[in-house]
């Protein structure tokens, strides 16, 4: 990731103005936080996110959905040009009735809409990889109906799905053909949230993000969320592509007693996270920090602040949006900062317990691969 050429002095100079006409057009109330009772202006962060990709810039956020042309896009074979009216789905393997399904018989079909963060993988790698994410309203029909025509046999333990994006591999020296393909284990399948998904936002998938049908799984990062769905599979045994087995899998180190233990898991649920979005400064002095925290569907139970080396404290939590697989907004109202620079960092816990890690702690320090990055992500900014 090459970082944006805008130096910090450029944002800083003359920013103030353009933050706070953007402030009074979208008032903290949209953003999930309490409506502000005078006119503030945006603080910008020093630690900025570079702008010269397309991903969510959390100083931007003021809506709890995501547009679809603000969404980040990533793909690892080809964008293939397809026609919806030709478009087949095949589900076969240890199923007693094999079927093919074309697109206007899937949209034929029950039709559930569900609003789910779409999170990359890497995302939270570095600073300039921070907002492959976006809350979208995803609709389709719910995949297990169809497997459950299909009758899956009973020795049947795994379910892989391919897009029609293709990319020659070489596997043991030689050359194959290979669709971009993930699995889930059957029993996850039985989820009657997981879509077969054809619109996004109200409108046909996008070229980009899998039209027209791709997989929707609320809850775990977007690898697994197949895109140019075609092909469906079900199998007695673990599926073991390269988007499974080989990349998109961490690497980390757990200690026990005087020893590391290492192990490699493939990524899938995302993990609990959040991040302070925007600081806005009031006449009053002082300073209201909001942001957004999500997980794997798991509540969120709460979510802490940190002011430079201060004790953590509570913010409050945002939580009229019912939606299980979404972000939630917080906001932490900072009284009267002193002048200065100071870095103020959050950290999400959800119900089970499960606490945001920082950098330095085994979770995230004992691990060598990017993936699942969710570290606690300090901010820094001057008042």
């Amino acid at each position: 990731m090459k970082p944006n050429t805008l130096s910090r002095r450029d944002l800083l100079r003359g920013g103030t103005a353009l933050a706070a006409l953007t402030f009074a057009q979208w008032p903290l109330s949209m953003f999930g936080g309490p409506p502000a009772e005078e006119a503030g202006v945006l603080l910008p962060f020093l630690d900025f996110q570079p702008t010269g990709r397309l991903q969510t810039i959390w100083q931007n956020v003021t809506d709890w959905h995501t547009k679809t042309s603000d969404l980040f896009v990533v793909s690892h074979y080809n964008v293939p040009a397809l026609k919806a009216e030709d478009h087949v789905l095949n589900i076969s393997g240890l199923v007693r009735k094999p079927r093919k399904f074309t697109l206007a018989e899937i949209k034929a079909r029950k039709k559930r809409t569900v609003t789910a963060t779409l999170e990359c993988g890497g995302n939270g790698a570095g600073m300039g990889f921070m907002g492959a994410i976006g809350n979208i309203r995803w609709t389709g029909t719910p995949l297990v109906d169809l497997l459950h025509d299909c009758e899956p046999l009973t020795r049947a333990i795994e379910v892989a799905f391919f897009g029609m994006d293709e990319k020659i591999e070489k596997i043991r020296d030689n050359d194959y053909v290979q669709n971009f393909g993930r699995s889930l284990h059957i029993n996850d399948t039985r989820r009657d949230d997981i879509l077969l998904c054809y619109e996004m936002n109200g409108e046909p998938l996008a070229k980009e993000h899998g039209f027209p049908l791709r997989l929707v799984v609320p809850g775990w990062f977007g690898i697994s969320w197949v895109k140019w769905l075609n092909r469906i599979e079900v199998l007695d045994r673990r599926y073991m592509g390269k988007y499974m087995a080989q990349e998109y899998v961490t690497l980390r180190g757990q200690p026990e007693g005087d020893q590391t233990l290492w192990r490699l898991t493939s990524v899938g649920p995302v993990d609990v996270k959040s991040i302070i979005a925007r600081a806005v400064k009031f006449k009053n002095g002082n300073v209201r920090l909001t942001g957004a925290a999500w997980g794997d569907g798991t509540p969120i139970k709460t979510v802490e602040v940190k002011i430079d080396d201060g004790p953590w404290l509570p913010a409050h939590l945002d939580r009229s949006p019912k939606d299980k697989y979404t972000w939630r907004f917080f906001d932490f109202d900072w009284k009267q900062p002193s002048p200065g620079e100071h870095t103020m960092v959050s950290r999400a816990i959800d119900a089970e317990g499960r606490i945001q890690p920082a950098a330095d702690e085994p979770l995230i320090k004992l691990k060598k691969t990017y993936w699942e990055s969710n570290q606690q992500w300090p901010r820094k900014l001057k008042i």
